[in-house]
């Protein structure tokens, strides 16, 4: 069966920090390019990190220098590491997987919180 299935959200502080885990099945995931996405309420979807098949990485500016996105081919995990959290950074976040021609692959989505 193919599926991604998220973990680690939850709620955080400002200035705290959060690792987000993306664990995929039943694909060759290393040919895959990895993403996170976010929605926030009453907000459209936004790409927050991106890594290639190949490790080539791409942040949206407002994460730059903050969040880290990183993958593990022999686990089938992608991971996004989120420091110093400010409050606009609450949203859902989704985990997204894309091969040239393919339909893209996502996850149930895991909430992030950063409130006081």
């Amino acid at each position: 069966q193919v599926q991604l299935v998220e973990s680690g959200g939850g709620l955080v502080q400002p200035g705290g920090s959060l690792r987000l885990s993306c664990s995929a099945s039943g694909i060759i995931f290393s040919i895959y390019n990895m993403g996170w996405y976010r929605q926030a309420p009453g907000k459209q979807r936004e790409l927050v990190a991106l890594i290639t098949s190949g490790g080539r990485t791409n942040y949206a500016d407002s994460v730059k220098g903050r969040f880290t996105i990183s993958r593990d081919n022999a686990k089938k995990t992608v991971y996004l590491q989120m420091n110093s959290l400010k409050p606009e950074d609450t949203a859902v976040y989704c985990c997204n997987g894309q091969i040239n021609g393919g339909l893209p692959l996502w996850g149930q989505g895991t909430q992030v919180t950063v409130s006081s």
